[in-house]
């Protein structure tokens, strides 16, 4: 039997994803109760997977402390992932702009499109509901990420977009399944992961084709561009400023999560899926491990 070629099997992938698509989406404006009281005495992600559980900081705070940092947390990595969102619907219309529209892969991006869109809404609604403010990346990320959104081509453009939409999947994997944390916040976490698996099977074969095909400068480039990329977005996970909310000393608080090796485990155990897949990819090299290594991503 002849091999499929690869160009042949993503769009077979995007034909597949665009039939599950279809039978299998959500309207969070319908499937969620928004109306619902939101109680703040319960957890709002496990607390070992907050930066500063295991510190001494953490052992000195209230239960009180400790639930308002986890909801805090939970805002900022929702802000961080609907800023990223937003950056991957322009990178999507970019990419589909040059493509053919007949093309299964074009109408799966533009179907992707349209359920970010809806998760930037879901994000924005929830981190409203939760009584949070937005929490930004810096200013000096923020503007780093034009030049970015405007010029990523090939394994550049999905790699780091997995990188971003695994490691904060299994993040909510683990919410969903922890009954102690607040229910508003394992139902939006439900339906990102279940809308995020199609998303993040597509960018997975697009990363592979384009991989297989490049030659070794571009190897190069994508894949230090995808580590910068990839790490200045898991540094902006949690803002400096959600300890000042919760009413901490900020400068303490950031000293003691930079240091806190229980945060360092949990951002690698976040990304241990995609470090894998990327390592797979021949992405994961002697001079992208490094920066990788500074997010504790590997």
């Amino acid at each position: 039997m002849t091999a499929v070629a690869p160009l042949d099997r993503v769009r077979k992938t995007a034909t597949r994803l665009l039939g599950s698509s279809a039978r299998n989406s959500y309207d969070p404006d319908l499937d969620i109760d928004w109306d619902a009281p939101v109680e703040l005495d319960m957890k709002f992600m496990p607390f070992e997977r907050t930066s500063l559980y295991g510190t001494a900081l953490w052992d000195r705070m209230t239960e009180e402390q400790r639930v308002e940092l986890s909801r805090q947390e939970l805002a900022s990595v929702a802000g961080t992932g609907l800023w990223f969102e937003i950056i991957l619907v322009q990178m999507l219309a970019r990419w589909a702009y040059h493509q053919d529209p007949q093309d299964p892969r074009t109408q799966y991006a533009l179907t992707e499109i349209g359920d970010e869109t809806r998760h930037i809404v879901m994000f924005a609604k929830a981190i409203a509901r939760l009584g949070s403010p937005t929490y930004r990346p810096s200013n000096f990320v923020h503007q780093l990420a034009r030049v970015y959104k405007a010029t990523a081509r090939g394994p550049a453009l999905f790699a780091p977009v997995l990188v971003a939409e695994e490691i904060t999947d299994r993040l909510q994997r683990e919410t969903v399944n922890d009954e102690t944390v607040h229910p508003l916040v394992r139902m939006v976490s439900r339906i990102h992961i279940v809308e995020e698996a199609r998303h993040v099977r597509f960018a997975r074969e697009e990363v592979e084709r384009q991989m297989a095909k490049a030659g070794p400068i571009a190897k190069v480039i994508s894949n230090l561009a995808s580590a910068v990329v990839a790490t200045f977005v898991a540094e902006s996970l949690i803002s400096p400023d959600v300890y000042r909310t919760v009413g901490l000393d900020v400068d303490e608080a950031v000293k003691a999560a930079r240091e806190n090796p229980n945060w360092h485990e949990s951002r690698r155990w976040m990304a241990e899926k995609i470090m894998g897949f990327l390592s797979d990819q021949g992405m994961l090299t002697w001079y992208t491990r490094p920066i990788y290594g500074l997010a504790h991503l590997v």
